[in-house]
C-alpha cells in the first residue's frame, strides 16, 4: 500500500493565499492540513464543522451608498422602536460565544 497519495483540487486563488499565508504563519504545510482535514472527516463521520447558511449577512457599510446607509439605519431604527434589541454586554456576550472567544 502506498504510503502517500495524490489530490488534485481547484480552489480559489485567494483563498488558496490567504489560507496558505495563516498555514505558513502556524508552520503547517497546507499537505499537513489537508491530511489533518481528512482525518477529523473520518473521526467525525462528516465535515468536523457545522455547515448551513446564516441567518443574516453582515453588512459591508464602506460598500454602500448614502441611500443604502439610510436605509440600514432606518431598519436600526424600526428594531430599536419594535424592542428587538439587546443590550451592548448581551450582544458581545454572544459574539464571544457564537465565536469561541
Amino acid at each position: 500500500m502506498a504510503k502517500t497519495a495524490n489530490l488534485y483540487a481547484r480552489i480559489e486563488p485567494e483563498v488558496k493565499e490567504q489560507a496558505e499565508s495563516i498555514l505558513s504563519a502556524l508552520g503547517i504545510p497546507a499537505s499537513n492540513a489537508i491530511n489533518m482535514f481528512y482525518k477529523q472527516i473520518i473521526l467525525q463521520r462528516g465535515l468536523p464543522f457545522e455547515v448551513k447558511i446564516p441567518v443574516s449577512r453582515m453588512v459591508d457599510a464602506s460598500t454602500l451608498s448614502d441611500d443604502e446607509i439610510d436605509a440600514e439605519l432606518e431598519k436600526g431604527y424600526a428594531d430599536m422602536k419594535a424592542g428587538r434589541t439587546k443590550s451592548a454586554k448581551t450582544a458581545f456576550a454572544d459574539i464571544r460565544k457564537d465565536y469561541g472567544l
